[in-house]
């Protein structure tokens, strides 16, 4: 490949990088505000009832992490630090996804224990996807070597 190609190859990479970031920003912004909004309910019903938290609370607190974060994404401010915030957030909220499979808790059209299920596997796709979308992937590998 030539020099020329390469850095056309790599400006790509960082377009698309920069998109994917935004669009996860977005999409967390928007679930955030369903959180306060249009889907308060389905959200409850993801709450673990061994949470000490009243479900509304969970609920319209992690609506609002949600929105700071997606807005976080969204400017590019310290983006391989609001990466790594993201993917813990979703680390976070796991639990609640495992609970909805367990307790067979219907929501957002998850009806059966499959579909329950195989969202589970989407988790580690919106870790990696915040990771690599903004650069902490790398940045995390960068503060290893210094160490």
């Amino acid at each position: 490949m030539s020099n020329r190609n390469q850095v056309i190859v790599k400006r790509i990479g960082r377009v698309v990088r920069v998109l994917a970031r935004l669009a996860l920003g977005v999409a967390l912004a928007a679930a955030g505000l369903s959180h306060l909004t249009t889907s308060r309910a389905e959200f409850q019903a993801q709450v673990p009832a061994w949470v000490p938290i009243d479900a509304d609370a969970v609920v319209v607190i992690s609506g609002v992490v949600e929105i700071i974060i997606g807005l976080w994404l969204v400017t590019g401010y310290r983006a391989p630090l609001a990466g790594c915030v993201a993917a813990l957030f979703f680390i976070a909220i796991f639990p609640g996804n495992v609970s909805q499979w367990i307790t067979q808790t219907d929501a957002f059209g998850l009806d059966t224990d499959s579909a329950r299920f195989i969202r589970l596997f989407f988790q580690p796709v919106l870790v990696l996807w915040a990771l690599w979308s903004t650069g902490a992937w790398s940045w995390l590998r960068g503060l290893k070597r210094q160490t």
